[in-house]
């Protein structure tokens, strides 16, 4: 099946656009008022295990095939050698892969900024901005000041416009990097304190949790490094009272590990 983008088959007015957005931040604004949690939804990383694995082995079997045969990607690398010192310690099929991932990265990149063109084209920021006067989460008027676009959840519904405040506290920080607030800094404060105890890394946090789970780890670990790891999930859920998956939902939501 060869790719192709989705195309929207009713295309809305700007005038319809900015409607449409004004009631979509009102109905994400009674819910910030009593769950700020749902404006940061999270698909599990299993959802997808399957097809990110067999994306994974074709840049693979593709990145060797390149690396071997005459075309575009072997010409780079022959007219890209390496340095001395590396020659002999990045085969040609690693540096393949590496510039597939690249190639990988970018694609999404405008594919995933495409999926914001659906609904309202080119001109998203400006739709939002003429829907929202204010933030809908501290509530404070936009006048002027820095503002981030923020998706609720990567299915295809449009951002929102959040202060960067606002945008710190969906994710569980204040000031755009400082501590969690909320019922969020007393898991995290948990967390950390276990993880210090231990001496302990969050991703073995992550793979105790998969192992639990029965999961494809995210990183391999020896035996007894991994019962470490299930030792610090299992400690993690009785202290958090959270289950693995909510663990790693946290993991995930806050790019930890």
């Amino acid at each position: 099946m060869s790719y192709r983008r989705f195309a929207n088959p009713v295309p809305l007015t700007p005038s319809e656009k900015v409607q449409l957005l004004a009631e979509y931040f009102s109905h994400y604004r009674e819910l910030a008022e009593g769950d700020l949690a749902a404006l940061n939804a999270n698909l599990p990383r299993e959802a997808y295990a399957v097809v990110l694995e067999q994306i994974g082995g074709l840049l693979l079997e593709a990145s060797e095939a390149a690396a071997t045969r005459r075309g575009p990607l072997r010409d780079f690398l022959d007219s890209n050698p390496l340095p001395a010192m590396l020659s002999d310690r990045l085969p040609d099929d690693f540096r393949a892969f590496c510039l597939a991932l690249n190639a990988l990265k970018q694609w999404l990149s405008a594919e995933q900024a495409y999926t914001d063109r659906y609904l309202l084209g080119g001109r998203a920021r400006d739709f939002c901005r003429q829907a929202a006067t204010h933030c809908i989460v501290t509530g404070n008027d936009f006048n002027g000041q820095a503002s981030e676009l923020h998706h609720p959840a990567r299915d295809g519904r449009p951002p929102l416009l959040l202060s960067k405040e606002g945008h710190s506290r969906v994710h569980g920080q204040v000031n755009g990097g400082g501590p969690p607030v909320g019922q969020d800094a007393e898991i995290y404060r948990i967390l950390v304190e276990l993880k210090r105890r231990g001496n302990r890394a969050w991703i073995m946090l992550r793979v105790g949790c998969e192992s639990h789970l029965g999961l494809p780890l995210s990183k391999p670990k020896a035996p007894n490094v991994l019962a470490n790891c299930r030792v610090f999930a299992k400690k993690a859920a009785e202290a958090t009272r959270m289950s693995y998956r909510q663990l790693l939902s946290w993991l995930d939501e806050r790019g930890l590990a």
